[in-house]
């Protein structure tokens, strides 16, 4: 049986396998440190559409074939697809795998929305409601800031603590298929909304949600942080890193020397002007599947603990002055 571990987590007594993973990105993300590690790049960030929004389904359809060629299936032996982007009624899910034609979640938790989706995806297949499940999730940076800040031809001033959204997308099949990856659990997470109203300093707003999950997690499975090779968070940056060892030093615990952050290794500082780092939700996703579970599956990283993190803002909720709370999900994954 499964077993529900402490306040937040669940443990798979049979983990369902991460059989293979898809990544896409674009240009800019190509010329990064991770450059040549993912699977597709497009030197063309409007992949041959007309419209941003567009652009990025057709990264979520290739992410999507990618993840199921790579394990010789077609789309309909998946069971459900457990999808979602950062776009308002999450157009770009539905017009990226609207051709697969696989029966769909459409999910939204922002930048946290690939730990949400593999989240469920695991228990799904831990639960028998299917032998397969995909879980795929996307961002682009034109798309992001048309809709969150201002469009491209504005040129506007970005502050040093604002975060660079990846154009990218990551798709993950979960299901029996026994691979060298394995979902042993996982950490549902808490809206945690420390009154931060600053949306150009989002690594600040989630921050605070990232701790309380990582924490919760180690109590939950009574772990040491030690016991965990790389504790990994999606979308801090460098300012929301800063942040987050503070917050657990308080909490009594310290990640600094096992801890990473997706947004501060997909972009290189010094030389691509991203400020504080890289975001979306394509950030943690292309991550997780070009560099981290090379590194799982190889042996060179026996568990860690990955942890997307999201900020729960909308351009209404902005307008009216809201605070932007933040969001993060905890998933364990073991090399088997």
């Amino acid at each position: 049986m499964n077993h529900t571990k402490g306040a937040q987590s669940i443990g798979f007594a049979e983990s369902p396998f991460l059989v293979s993973s898809g990544s896409v990105v674009g240009k800019k993300e190509s010329e990064g440190p991770l450059g040549k590690k993912f699977d597709m790049i497009s030197k063309d960030d409007l992949f041959g559409e007309e419209t941003w929004e567009a652009a990025e389904g057709v990264m979520q359809k290739k992410a999507c074939g990618l993840a199921l060629n790579k394990a010789s299936m077609q789309p309909e032996q998946v069971r459900f697809l457990f999808g979602g982007d950062l776009l308002r009624q999450g157009i770009a899910t539905s017009m990226g795998v609207e051709a697969l034609q696989i029966p769909m979640f459409g999910l939204f938790g922002a930048c946290s929305t690939s730990g949400e989706a593999l989240a469920l995806a695991a228990m799904s297949v831990a639960a028998g409601y299917g032998d397969y499940m995909l879980a795929v999730t996307s961002s682009h940076f034109g798309s992001a800031e048309k809709e969150f800040r201002f469009p491209l031809g504005y040129a506007n001033q970005r502050p040093l603590s604002a975060t660079w959204t990846v154009t990218g997308s990551g798709a993950f099949l979960v299901g029996k298929k026994k691979s060298h990856v394995r979902i042993s659990g996982v950490t549902i997470g808490k809206i945690v909304d420390y009154g931060l109203k600053d949306s150009q300093n989002m690594g600040a707003c989630m921050a605070p949600a990232a701790c309380d999950t990582i924490v919760q997690n180690l109590e939950d499975f009574g772990r040491q942080e030690s016991d965990y090779d790389r504790i990994i968070t999606g979308d801090l940056g460098y300012v929301g890193q800063s942040i987050l060892f503070d917050l657990i030093r308080k909490k009594g615990r310290d990640i600094k020397d096992n801890h990473m952050d997706c947004g501060m290794v997909i972009f290189d500082q010094k030389t691509q002007n991203t400020n504080a780092g890289g975001s979306g939700c394509g950030c943690a996703a292309t991550t997780l599947s070009a560099y981290i579970l090379p590194k799982l599956e190889s042996g060179e990283w026996k568990r860690i603990l990955f942890v997307p993190t999201g900020a729960l803002m909308s351009t209404v909720s902005f307008n009216e002055g809201e605070s932007v709370p933040g969001i993060a999900h905890g998933i364990v994954l073991e090399h088997c």
